[in-house]
């Protein structure tokens, strides 16, 4: 009775351990990136080695009409990140700060699963959107090698170019308080060295060649949906492989909850300057018994003017913001409510004109002119985030909400039935055009529902005090919920990102 069971159990045990056996040696035949990397070291001669690293980099400086631009094999990529350490130990960056990043894309290939891991770092656009939208100029692309560097010294710590990136690439250093990112380590490269992400791939699955700048020569979108229009800022990175790529590829945390800055002082800002031109504009309608509301709006308008200070990690080089006015929304909003804000001033403290001596014309042009200067300067903050491309932040979305604050505070003291009707058709505005928007739809059901709950509630009463003639306490509710609706503005954009981002 016991050498039956003793075979019994023996039999089985030795056919796992041979079932093992098999499974070592077909691993032990895989073609992974890592194993022809290493038999290819092990097996060829060191000048064979160091000509591989030659390959790295051109011979040849770029040709007129040409650029440097990372190319990245996929076939080659085998996910390890040492392209992102590398990257990381020679820039001395901060723990938690990344210029390189290793990303996964899935999807179905001749009815099989398939992936593919995906390194990315800056794509030196050959149209920037970072340098474009940069207020101080903190941005310079290299006419000859086409690399796009950062000027961390020339920095206002703003983090527009953050916004304006389509790849996520910028990335703001709290401690130093300015924004930093990849620059192709354009000193190795000067000294004929690869730069430190080629070098520290063991497989060798990036390297630097040159590009056309005439034509996108560019593939970001062979592997997946990019976060942009290529044409937007026509990224240079190269995407290649021996393989064909599944063409439903999508980005493995597309859905991912991903709330974003609420960039408190910029909140302060957009709603303390609209809700101040609203009450200039209704201050000037009402005319002579307008006191009280031209004082509210010029502490108001100062009030957001220095709150949005506090938005700046370098604000004592904040003097620079004009330098960007030809190109960059942001220059144009910071000139413009800056020159308002004398006038401002001036406004409220037309009472006291008689006994200044002051000329009567000039109170007559004073209100009109302030006036047209924070529209002018309300247009531009508009601009800035329509001008990001982002999804959730299109005209008419921002148009509803932004423009929406200035007519119902221009309202609230001289038609309150008009502005309860304008706030209940903001609010129904915001609800409709946040449910084309899929992503941050997803954000307000799920991380953000309590602050998006609280918004209408406080909207809905806003409107209620307004319609029955209590239009201080609807106008103190009304700010509260505006406050609350710009900070969802922000927490709820999309944030697009390489590889791939989640659908708009």
């Amino acid at each position: 009775m016991v050498a039956p069971r003793h075979s019994e159990t023996t039999a089985p045990a030795s056919s796992l351990e041979s079932f093992l056996a098999e499974l070592i040696a077909d691993q032990q035949k895989l073609q992974t990136p890592v194993t022809r990397a290493a038999t290819a070291h092990e097996l060829q001669p060191s000048a064979w080695r160091a000509e591989r690293f030659r390959e790295l980099i051109p011979l040849t400086a770029p040709a007129p009409g040409q650029q440097y631009a990372f190319e990245v094999d996929l076939d080659s990529c085998s996910g390890c990140k040492a392209c992102v350490s590398g990257c990381h130990s020679l820039n001395g960056l901060d723990e938690e700060e990344t210029w390189r990043d290793v990303g996964l894309v899935f999807g179905v290939s001749d009815r099989s699963s398939f992936s593919q891991t995906v390194t990315t770092a800056c794509h030196h656009c050959a149209d920037p959107a970072c340098l474009n939208g940069c207020p101080v100029l903190a941005y310079e692309k290299d006419p000859l090698t086409g690399i796009v560097r950062h000027l961390d010294d020339q920095c206002i710590g703003c983090s527009y170019c953050v916004l304006k990136c389509p790849y996520d690439v910028p990335k703001y250093n709290e401690r130093l308080g300015i924004v930093r990112k990849c620059d192709m380590c354009h000193g190795r490269l000067a000294a004929g060295e690869a730069p430190a992400c080629a070098q520290a791939c063991p497989t060798q699955a990036i390297r630097i060649v040159h590009v056309s700048t005439h034509s996108a020569e560019t593939s970001p979108d062979g592997i997946v949906s990019l976060p942009a229009d290529p044409t937007y800022t026509r990224p240079t990175t190269r995407y290649v492989s021996d393989r064909p790529l599944p063409t439903d590829l999508r980005p493995a945390d597309a859905d991912a909850i991903r709330p974003q800055h609420a960039h408190l002082a910029l909140v302060f800002l957009l709603v303390g300057t609209q809700i101040a031109s609203g009450l200039l504009l209704s201050a000037w309608i009402l005319g002579k018994d307008s006191r009280i509301l031209n004082g509210a709006a010029a502490i108001l308008y100062f009030a957001a003017l220095a709150a949005s200070v506090a938005h700046l990690g370098q604000p004592f080089r904040a003097w620079r913001i004009f330098l960007g006015l030809r190109r960059s929304w942001l220059s144009r909003e910071a000139v413009l409510l800056g020159a308002a804000a004398p006038l401002v001033a001036l406004n409220a403290l037309r009472p006291f004109f008689e006994t200044l001596a002051l000329p009567p014309a000039l109170a007559v042009v004073l209100g009109p002119t302030a006036i047209t200067l924070t529209m002018a300067g309300i247009l531009s903050s508009c601009m800035i985030y329509i001008d990001t491309r982002r999804h959730f932040w299109r005209p008419l979305n921002t148009f509803v909400r932004m423009g929406g604050t200035v007519l119902i505070s221009a309202l609230a003291f001289v038609a309150p039935a008009g502005a309860a009707v304008a706030l209940v058709v903001k609010l129904a505005g915001e609800i409709r055009l946040l449910r084309a928007s899929r992503s941050s739809a997803r954000l307000y059901d799920s991380v953000l529902r309590a602050p998006s709950r609280l918004r209408i509630l406080l909207g809905i009463a806003a409107s209620a005090l307004f319609a029955f003639g209590y239009v201080i306490a609807g106008f103190i509710v009304f700010t509260a919920g505006e406050l609350i609706e710009r900070v969802l503005y922000f927490r709820a954009v999309d944030a697009p990102k390489m590889p791939g981002q989640p659908a708009a």
